[in-house]
């Protein structure tokens, strides 16, 4: 099941957003800003990308997920569920 093209097209244009936010930073750090400055952006850039790591988890939920748990595939759930784990366990390391 694919995603809606909408909700797609939300998260691109957000991580564009983000993209340009990071290409902001290192002017910033070119230009030898204030370093509270630099770092309060980065706060912002690692907050934005928490909300898009957030969307993105809610739509796999909502397509790839959900469609194992639809089509009864026992398997493919528990591929699924594990992906999950792995992800969250390096992101820990």
């Amino acid at each position: 099941m694919a995603c809606d093209p909408a909700r797609r097209d939300a998260k691109v244009k957000r991580l564009a957003r983000i993209a340009g936010q990071v290409q902001g930073l290192a002017r910033m750090v070119a230009e030898d800003r204030y370093c509270m400055d630099i770092l309060v952006q980065i706060q912002a850039v690692k907050a934005a990308l928490a909300r898009a790591e957030a969307e993105i988890l809610r739509d796999h939920a909502a397509t790839c997920i959900r469609e194992a748990i639809e089509a009864g595939d026992a398997p493919a759930m528990q591929r699924k569920l594990d992906e999950l784990i792995d992800l969250f366990d390096r992101s820990r390391r």
